[in-house]
Order: C-alpha cells, then structure tokens, then sequence
C-alpha cells in the first residue's frame, strides 16, 4: 500500500491512478488545471449551450441531476443565468431524506427551477441495499444508479437534448482506470466505479423482477441514437472545487450542517457534505474499514490539494476524525434493513481491509505508518 506524494491519498481506492512518480490522479488533475486554456473550455461549453438551445424540441434545453446539495445549486444557475439554457432539475429522494435535504431541494424550487423528484420504491430499495450491504460491504452502491439513471431517463422522455453532470471523478478523485476517464463526457456515467457492474446483478435476488429496476438504468445506445449530449461541467469550468460551490451555494440559500455540528459523529469537519442522507455516514465508515480512508480522508485532500490547509494539518484531521461515526447512524442503518448490531459488525469484520492489526486488543490502521 502507498499513498500520493503530494497529497495522503492511498492506493486502496477502487481505480485510482498513480503515475510512475508516486502522485495520485487527483494530484495531476490539480496540476493539469494550471496549463489548461479555460477560456477555450468556456468557449467549447458555451457552444454546447447553444447547440442545446438550437436543437431542442420540447420545453427544456438541458436535464440536471441535483441531489440538493453544494454542485447541484451550482450547476443549475450556471446553466440557467450563465450559460442561458431552460433548465429541468431531477431529484432522486433518498431513504430517510433529512430535513436539510429536503431544504435545499425545496430552495432550488424557490430559485426559479422546474423540479422532478423521483423516489424509487422504498421496499425494493430497502432489498437492494441490504444486499450491498451483506455483498459488498455498501449499502448506498445501489442508490446511485437511480441518482444518474433519473436524469438520462427523463431527458430521453422528454426529448431533451443535453444533460448536465457536476463533477467527473476521474478528475476530482483521480480514479481515471475506471471507464469513465478523464473527458467532458458524461454519457459514460454507467462506468462509475459504484455502476460498472452493472443494473443486472440485481436481478439475482428472488423478489425482484426487472420492471422493478426500471429506474435503475439508462439506455446509452437510445441517448446517442437520438443525438443526446451529456456533459462534466467540471472539466469545462476553472472555478469548480467542492468548497467554492458551497460558499457559492450558500449564498443562494443551501443549507449546511450547523456551526455546533458534532464532528466526531459524521467523521468529518467540513460541514457541506453528506446533507441530504443519513445512510450514506455508516457507509463513509465501512469505506474506513474496507479501504483504510473515509470521508475526512477525501476532505482533508481536497483541502491540501487547493491549498486551505498542509500535509501536516490534512494527517492530524485524517488521526481526528477518519472513520468516526455515532452509534445512532450505525443503529439507524441496522433498524432500517432489520439486523441487530451484533449482525452488522458480524458483517463488517468479513471485509476488513489488509491494513488493520490487532494492537493491545484493538484494531490499529496501518495506513497511518505511511503519513
């Protein structure tokens, strides 16, 4: 196991890319960003823009999918008041939606948009998420296909021309050897890492039939044939960054966790992230456990990448606050699949990952010996 030079990213995260230097992807991108010609990128998105405009037939130029929080307001008013498009936001409403959650996707109605919200059924999602769980140790793996699925749904049933994804992760987290790559095209979304496997998989389980999975998947063949475009908006746009999108946001009425949040309890301590779900806490810490980093591994990085914070201020966040997590989330997630707590950490020692040791009776992470 290694970890980025430049920043403290592992190697352990699915599809990661290093270079023969020893320097993660995410790393590179952030350097890339310094010689990229941003006017041209600008320029090129504009005339997507007005292609979209050109070639639409019904009421909207453009589909986004918005989960309410930091990018989704961003993405919107940069493609309404920037970039002048006729705008249909997609909400897919998660399980146990928080009030925060359902705040900001309220607030982006109040700025002026049209809003679909969907919500897949709650007992095949409920089916579907305990498999991941007993499967792959992640349970919010499932909730992402009908989180991208929706929008390419919509935009091909109402015959809209161009969709608009925020952030490309082969960018933002450098995992490049996943087949979504490192370009503008989001017609591609069905390779995420969490989608590459694939909507099928799930038809393994007994009660499920594929009707079930109807908004689980695109047609991407469909899309292309009817000259559809989807798009990264953050390989176009030199200010795209997680915390320029909250401030951003903010300003235009997103919500964040309160200034007194219980850090130690989300396992993080920037407040803009993970707003509109709960689950998706308990699965920052099975990341923890499985792949040795959770999710103030990815902000502290973010942070470093862009200069907020040094190395040395990004490793005593990570030994703070990485994988924390309050019972309450953890027992939460357990009354909501119907196992006790005993079954869920029966489950989560099955998949821990090769840089836990036993040191004096407790588990010890091994991956901080590279820091």
């Amino acid at each position: 196991m290694k970890i980025c030079k430049i920043c403290i990213q592992p190697d352990t995260r699915p599809g990661i890319y290093f270079d023969d230097q020893g320097i993660c992807g995410a790393c590179l991108w952030e350097e890339e960003k310094k010689e990229i010609n941003w006017e041209s990128r600008e320029k090129e998105l504009e005339d997507i823009a007005e292609w979209a405009k050109k070639t639409a037939n019904g009421n909207y130029d453009c589909a986004i999918g918005v989960s309410g929080g930091k990018d989704s307001t961003k993405q919107a008013l940069t493609a309404r008041d920037r970039l002048g498009l006729r705008c249909l936001l997609i909400n897919c409403e998660p399980d146990g939606i928080t009030e925060i959650g359902r705040h900001n996707i309220e607030n982006l109605k109040k700025l002026g948009f049209d809003v679909i919200s969907l919500r897949p059924n709650p007992k095949v999602m409920k089916m579907l998420v305990k498999r991941d769980f007993y499967k792959h140790l992640n349970p919010v793996k499932i909730t992402e296909f009908p989180l991208y699925a929706s929008t390419y749904i919509i935009a091909e049933k109402f015959d809209i021309p161009l969709i608009i994804q925020g952030e490309n992760p082969g960018l933002t987290l450098g995992t490049s050897l996943t087949g979504v790559g490192t370009d503008s095209n989001a017609m591609k979304a069905d390779e995420l890492q969490t989608l590459s496997s694939g909507w099928k998989e799930y038809m393994e389980i007994e009660e499920i039939e594929e009707k079930d999975l109807y908004l689980f998947h695109y047609d991407r063949k469909k899309l292309e044939k009817k000259g559809c475009k989807a798009i990264w908006l953050n390989y176009f746009l030199k200010e795209w960054s997680s915390h320029k999108n909250a401030i951003f946001s903010k300003e235009y009425g997103l919500k964040w966790h309160p200034e007194d949040f219980d850090q130690e309890s989300v396992g993080t301590y920037l407040p803009y992230f993970q707003l509109d779900g709960d689950l998706t806490q308990v699965n920052q810490l099975l990341k923890y456990i499985k792949f040795g980093f959770g999710q103030c591994m990815d902000h502290a990085c973010y942070d470093l990448r862009e200069h907020r914070i040094t190395r040395d201020e990004a490793i005593k966040l990570v030994k703070k606050y990485d994988g924390k997590c309050s019972e309450k989330y953890i027992k939460k997630f357990c009354d909501y699949i119907g196992i006790d707590i005993m079954e869920f950490w029966n489950i989560v020692e099955k998949f821990r990952g090769k840089m836990w040791i036993k040191k004096n009776n407790k588990w010890y992470n091994t991956y901080w010996d590279k820091f």
